[in-house]
């Protein structure tokens, strides 16, 4: 990995960066169905990050300062402190490069050290094999596959779980 990777909670000025970054021809079939793609849905999180930091994030991954991608999380059960990790993406000028795995290890810090949750989860489709070496490497374990959950690109594909726990992450 080259250069500084940082991440920031996403504001009314990355509102651009965001709507062009999940509607690009590359990102945009490995993304979730129910992604906010229109500048309305996005300005939405962008405005819930801003109220809701300790609920819910869509936070900009910066390398060498510049905009890379995006990365979110919301909390999905406030009783046991488990936070889910979605909407990765990086944008493909800056693949390749570690980016992704140095933004969702400050993303895992984040969530366990400064916010207090127990529990991360993340789950992708079968078909992204990059999204799979990545949440492995970032130490995520498998937990299971929701067999043909999802309509995918005119064909059934499965949903692959991982999750992490305070435990895995080293303080």
């Amino acid at each position: 990995m080259s250069g500084a990777v940082s991440i920031r909670h996403a504001g009314p000025a990355d509102l651009d960066f965001v709507v062009e970054l999940v509607n690009h021809e590359e990102v945009e079939p490995f993304l979730g169905l129910r992604r906010a793609r229109d500048r309305t849905s996005i300005r939405a999180e962008i405005e819930r990050t801003q109220a809701e930091p300790d609920a819910f994030g869509r936070l900009i991954i910066e390398a060498d300062g510049e905009r890379a991608g995006l990365l979110g999380y919301k909390c999905v059960n406030p009783i046991h402190r488990i936070a889910e990790i979605e909407a990765l993406a990086v944008h493909p000028d800056f693949r390749g490069r570690g980016i992704a795995g140095e933004a969702v290890r400050l993303l895992q810090r984040l969530l366990i050290f400064e916010l207090g949750y127990h529990r991360l989860e993340l789950e992708c489709y079968s078909f992204n094999e990059r999204a799979i070496r990545h949440a492995e490497r970032a130490g995520f374990i498998r937990e299971g596959v929701k067999r043909k959950a999802y309509w995918r690109h005119g064909e059934w594909v499965d949903g692959v779980f991982f999750g992490l726990v305070a435990d895995d992450v080293g303080g």
